[in-house]
């Protein structure tokens, strides 16, 4: 843009006012345009929707609000609970020690946590007796990352939050347990196997679990926004929650019961299985790493035999479910979901990324039919 010597005094006070310069043609908005009848309606809060390739953003929308009755906008950098999205996070900070030669997805945990040595299995069970089994070999890094070691979804100890106890003693309480079937028999969806991988690179590594993530992942990949510890500004960030009301026709505004608050609390523990917080553009980044065969901007973090181990089928012949390391998997995508309703897929063949963000315990009416709606509109994009 040619700017005339007379009229810098007026160029001065715009720029003054805030004006930042001639305004950038950009596309009409996509995403927000389908899921705006469904605010409408009163199905769904607000929502931020991302479609990215391997290395641009093609759309980072937000629509709704981050609080309805504050009539709070919702916006592109709003915080979220991405809960169990955690788990394919964790699982690739246990791939980067696989990668050093340091642990083998094939080594039993017990290699690892001594506790867990001498674990049995539940092999009969009534109201009246137990009979307990030696398993055909001991849990394995492979196992916990899969949901295939028999281990219960939690103990009775990590009630009523999942962050109330140490990593160390969470997972300490699973090994006192007997496992609930033979290992790589059957898949149970299970916080502890993760948590379990997430003790073990404390012990390789010989530093906290949090501190590993941050040095390893979060920092290096600009993932600033990524904690298990919100600061006082990221929840003023932070998406409400919320469920249906009581006659299932609109929503109420409800809390994430698995922590405890207030979430900026740092007595809280990291749980490595669902604890994390995180904006689109942080999950978009992690994701472009992993299409990227585990590089981003030059820094390699994984290798791309790692990435294919962990995102491609783990469970077995046997069992129908389809898992890989910390990611679920099948019909040519991978990813995973929260108990909110957040999830992250990412579409090799068609080389898309989908990051969707909204903080929900269910929804009323059509409003589960949102994230089919967004997920048909940035598939649009790569047509």
């Amino acid at each position: 843009m040619r700017i005339l010597p007379g009229r810098w005094l007026v160029l001065c006070l715009l720029v003054a006012a805030g004006w930042q310069g001639p305004a950038l043609h950009s596309a009409e908005p996509r995403l927000a345009t389908v899921l705006q009848p469904f605010v409408e309606n009163h199905t769904l809060a607000g929502a931020v929707g991302a479609a990215a390739t391997k290395d641009q953003v093609l759309a980072l929308e937000a629509v709704g609000y981050a609080d309805i009755a504050g009539q709070k906008p919702m916006k592109t950098d709003s915080l979220f609970w991405i809960a169990s999205m955690s788990k394919p996070i964790t699982a690739t900070a246990v791939m980067m020690l696989v990668d050093e030669g340091r642990l083998s997805i094939d080594d039993p945990v017990e290699k690892f946590l001594p506790e867990f040595k001498g674990q049995f299995y539940i092999a009969e069970q009534d109201d009246n007796h137990a009979l307990l089994k030696k398993p055909a070999h001991p849990i394995t890094v492979k196992n916990v990352l899969s949901h295939t070691s028999g281990m219960r979804f939690s103990s009775s100890l990590e009630r009523p939050t999942l962050d109330r106890l140490p990593l160390r003693d969470a997972v300490g309480s699973h090994a006192l347990l007997p496992l609930q079937w033979e290992p790589d028999t059957r898949y149970q969806y299970s916080n502890a196997g993760i948590n379990t991988g997430a003790r073990i690179i404390e012990v390789v590594a010989n530093m906290p679990y949090e501190e590993f993530m941050q040095k390893r992942l979060f920092d290096p990949l600009n993932m600033k926004d990524t904690t298990f510890w919100p600061t006082d500004a990221q929840v003023q960030r932070l998406a409400k929650a919320y469920k249906p009301n009581a006659d299932k026709m609109g929503l109420e505004e409800t809390k994430i019961g698995q922590l405890t608050y207030p979430l900026t609390d740092r007595n809280r523990q990291p749980m490595p299985a669902g604890g994390l917080f995180s904006t689109t553009s942080d999950v978009v980044r992690f994701c472009q790493m992993i299409m990227n065969g585990g590089a981003l901007d030059g820094k390699r973090y994984l290798s791309e035999a790692a990435i294919k181990t962990m995102t491609s089928r783990q469970t077995g012949e046997t069992i129908k479910e389809n898992y890989g390391l910390g990611w679920s998997t099948g019909g040519g995508t991978f990813g995973h979901g929260g108990a909110l309703s957040t999830n992250m897929t990412i579409d090799q063949d068609r080389g898309l990324i989908t990051v969707w963000m909204v903080q929900h315990a269910g929804f009323p009416g059509e409003g589960g039919k949102s994230q089919g709606e967004f997920q048909k509109a940035a598939r649009d994009l790569v047509k």
